[in-house]
């Protein structure tokens, strides 16, 4: 090196014809100024003296020599690598000690690579597909079935319950009625189309009924006070000679005891306790 300085800055010897490095524009000899500023290096522990390529990190330097894997000693000159607890690994050491493996390939996803997590798990972006069309789910809607994921397309295609009234795809909740599904807001009465959900409804030819309507369609008559007779609940009823009476209008025309659990006499249309039938 030539310059202008002609002395050491620190032991003033003389630099004519020696090699020197520069600090804030001072000229150092190279054993001064290996002594007064060289940085130690992590691995040897010994200081980088000026003529060596010191390769730094975060604060902390190394050798090219000593710039190497903590694990498998490989070098990490002009190589990606990443750094665990003040260790350097290579991507290759690093991915096999901490990197995540994809839940459907179980092969491990690589430093710098594109993954996705769902439910605690991750998958290569290529692995994150439909188990039916397999297009990528990326962050689309999806679902799960048996550790698998679908688009919700192909989840109600092959899996999802279709309303059996209005044939369209139950998406969540639902009632089961005859062993079929149905939305809530389909489960009406066929008659007033009132919703039946947790209300007490009558079945006929497997559709349902609410009372009121199942009553003036197709309940009989009650003899008696000729309101629809129907035995819901703990209701009791009396049926003879094709006729019907609500348990509490079974009674004798003429004195109106019940006849409920007691004998009784006919008289065309009427029904008699014995006491009157016999008068």
């Amino acid at each position: 090196m030539s310059s202008n300085h002609t002395d050491c800055h620190y032991c003033l010897q003389s630099l004519r014809g020696r090699k020197y490095a520069l600090r804030e524009e001072n000229a150092y000899c190279v054993a001064c100024y290996d002594s007064l500023f060289a940085n130690p290096c992590e691995e040897c522990k010994q200081p980088i003296e000026c003529d060596s390529k010191d390769l730094a990190y975060k604060g902390r330097h190394w050798h090219e020599g000593c710039f190497k894997c903590a694990k498998c000693s490989r070098s990490l000159v002009e190589k990606p690598f990443a750094a665990k607890d003040e260790l350097l690994l290579c991507t290759e050491c690093y991915s096999d000690e901490y990197s995540s493996k994809c839940f459907h390939c179980q092969k491990t996803i690589m430093p710098g690579s594109r993954k996705m997590e769902f439910k605690g798990s991750s998958w290569h972006e290529s692995c994150f597909v439909c188990q039916y069309c397999q297009q990528p789910l990326g962050t689309k809607p999806l679902i799960t079935k048996d550790n698998e994921n679908y688009c919700v397309p192909c989840f109600e295609k092959h899996f999802a319950h279709h309303c059996y009234s209005c044939k369209k795809v139950i998406t969540s909740g639902g009632v089961t009625y005859h062993d079929q599904p149905w939305h809530k807001e389909c489960f009406v009465c066929v008659g007033c189309k009132t919703l039946l959900t947790g209300q007490r409804f009558i079945s006929k030819d497997e559709y349902p009924y609410c009372v009121d309507c199942f009553s003036k369609l197709y309940a009989k008559k009650c003899a008696a006070c000729k309101k629809p007779v129907t035995a819901l609940g703990d209701a009791q009823f009396i049926s003879f000679e094709e006729r019907q009476w609500h348990g509490e209008c079974f009674n004798c025309v003429k004195c109106s005891v019940s006849l409920v659990g007691q004998g009784f006499l006919t008289q065309q249309d009427d029904v008699l306790c014995q006491e009157c039938g016999s008068a």
